[in-house]
């Protein structure tokens, strides 16, 4: 399955599938769950997840709010 990162001097942010969800991370952290990948990069980008384990704001690390911008991995 596909999957996104992005790295920020705040660490390694991505957004896969878990445990039947779409989850932003930061490094190994999840910061929620979401039925799709662009629902968890609006909220990310927006600063609406759950926290980070240092209590970045998400919205002030510069992470782009469109997944062509990302670096994708993964199947098809």
């Amino acid at each position: 399955m596909v999957y996104w990162t992005h790295r920020t001097k705040h660490g390694l942010w991505s957004i896969r599938f878990h445990a039947g969800h779409w989850r932003p991370y930061l490094d190994d952290e999840s910061l929620g769950a979401y039925a799709t990948p662009q629902q968890a990069l609006d909220d990310l980008a927006g600063g609406h997840t759950f926290g980070t384990p240092t209590g970045i704001d998400t919205s002030a690390c510069g992470l782009p709010d469109d997944l062509s911008e990302w670096t994708p991995h993964g199947g098809h």
